[in-house]
């Protein structure tokens, strides 16, 4: 069991600014997420596109929010546990314990909720014998492409993470990209580059088609799709990857007894507490009178949330407001020397 201060629910920029803010006061925390990496809704859903609203930074991409937000927390070595969602919560003495999907568990003092507006989950097939196949055959994301060399791969979906796949793993496999319309929603250049690649054979084009059934034992050998107009496909498949976008639900903290409001966690606005000590909640998925969806917003209430944390972590000590400018304490926590 991973004993620490403070268990941060959220990988997103709120959250990671939240962990600066943590190991600034000197108390540990480690993340948990249910994507497979860093950055919440700036990776997720505009990796590359510019923000104009982060204080004295004029203009910036999600992703160079993320990195830069992960190179201000490197001198806290902060453990992350990605592809993981947290399940169970229950209240021992003056703690908590706190277990995940994938059955990591852990003690803290507090728990700051930064899950943006929910988990991120995928948008999955309708075939039910599918189900059967996820996480082997079928998967939603990659983490390892090598695994499709010299294989079979049927991508699904009409967006840019289907047209980026296909283009990529026609390399080094056979690619058919199936999609339910004509027409595609990704980039141009990337719709362009998959018709040149079909019409040089390098990839197979099927669109009017859905999944109509999958056939295997353990693992996927055919996959059967169907045409708007009623004819059959049958196609052999290695593995099936389907990009259909994500949706975004609350998960197991409706269960946990808070306070929602139109799917927001209520908060005060003195330390963003729930109504339930110890647990606190930063960023889109919290909610008071005022409230602006802004990373900044979100920044501010990470700050007073790590402060608000710090009663159940040590409370024996008393917290005393210092400037980074001047605080040795806080510069040696940061790897200062002077």
């Amino acid at each position: 069991m991973n004993k620490i201060d403070v268990l941060i629910i959220g990988a997103g920029p709120t959250g990671l600014f939240c962990a600066h803010q943590l190991g600034i006061i000197g108390l540990s925390c480690e993340i948990v997420d249910n994507l497979d990496k860093a950055g919440g809704q700036c990776i997720e859903l505009y990796p590359d596109k510019p923000i104009y609203d982060i204080p004295a930074v004029p203009e910036c991409t999600g992703e160079e929010l993320t990195n830069n937000l992960l190179q201000q927390i490197k001198p806290f070595n902060v453990k992350f546990h990605l592809n993981e969602r947290v399940e169970k919560l229950k209240k021992v003495e003056n703690r908590w314990n706190v277990k995940t999907s994938g059955g990591v568990e852990f003690d803290v003092a507090a728990i700051v909720i930064a899950g943006g507006v929910g988990s991120f989950e995928p948008r999955k097939f309708s075939v039910k014998e599918c189900e059967k196949f996820e996480g082997n055959s079928l998967l939603y994301s990659i983490k390892d492409k090598t695994i499709f060399k010299d294989k079979t791969i049927s991508i699904f979906g009409g967006g840019d993470s289907a047209l980026d796949w296909a283009i990529e793993l026609s390399n080094t496999s056979k690619v058919n990209l199936i999609h339910r319309r004509d027409g595609f929603s990704g980039a141009e250049s990337s719709v362009q580059k998959v018709k040149q690649l079909h019409d040089q054979g390098k990839l197979n084009l099927f669109t009017k088609y859905q999944m109509e059934s999958v056939v295997g034992d353990n693992k996927i050998d055919l996959i059967k799709i169907k045409h708007d107009e009623g004819e059959i496909k049958e196609i052999k498949s290695d593995y099936v990857l389907g990009f259909f976008g994500l949706i975004m639900q609350l998960g197991p903290i409706l269960d946990w007894g808070l306070n929602i409001n139109k799917k927001t966690v209520e908060v005060n606005t003195e330390c963003f507490e729930t109504n339930i000590s110890g647990i606190f909640a930063i960023g889109d998925i919290c909610s008071y009178p005022g409230k602006l969806k802004l990373i900044l917003s979100g920044f501010h209430e990470g700050a007073l949330a790590a402060r608000g944390c710090f009663k159940y972590a040590k409370p024996n000590e008393k917290l005393r407001f210092e400037f980074t400018t001047t605080s040795k304490a806080a510069q040696e926590r940061l790897g200062i020397k002077k």
